[in-house]
């Protein structure tokens, strides 16, 4: 039998930098235990936070994150036009769109199908991006 499931979450607010949230979106999909095999679609409604596929073991990893693209993408550039939500905030933009907004993940036998290394991060990009919402979508056949 085929299982659809979605629902919306929202993370407490984080500050600028790279977060796991593997654990966060687990917990609000206990429905996952009980696909065999399934995707998990996940979706940030945001244009100024991305997600992504990582490291999950190293927070250094995340801080090295945070520091290239503070250095690619700087805040308060002088060649920015999009400034009246603050120096932050294009630059977040950019950097969502290079990160992305959604991730798709296999599920196997009730568990993500990840690497041993890997997580799902919330990238926040704003200094005070505030509560984040994600549209977590898993599809799948039970066993």
């Amino acid at each position: 039998m085929i299982m659809w499931v979605q629902r919306t979450i929202t993370l407490r607010p984080r500050p600028r930098g790279f977060h796991l949230i593997t654990d966060d979106v687990l917990a609000q999909l206990p429905e996952l235990r009980s696909v065999r095999v399934g995707l998990l679609h996940v979706f940030i409604q945001h244009t100024s936070a991305s997600l992504t596929l990582n490291e999950n073991a190293s927070p250094e990893v995340r801080a090295d994150f945070e520091r290239y693209f503070s250095r690619a993408v700087p805040d308060g550039a002088p060649y920015f036009a999009h400034t009246l939500e603050g120096p932050d905030d294009m630059p977040a933009h950019i950097k969502a769109s290079l990160l992305g907004s959604s991730l798709l993940l296999p599920v196997r036998d009730g568990r993500l199908a990840l690497g041993t290394w890997q997580g799902i991060y919330l990238c926040e990009h704003r200094n005070h991006g505030g509560p984040r919402r994600l549209v977590l979508t898993l599809w799948g056949e039970e066993g």
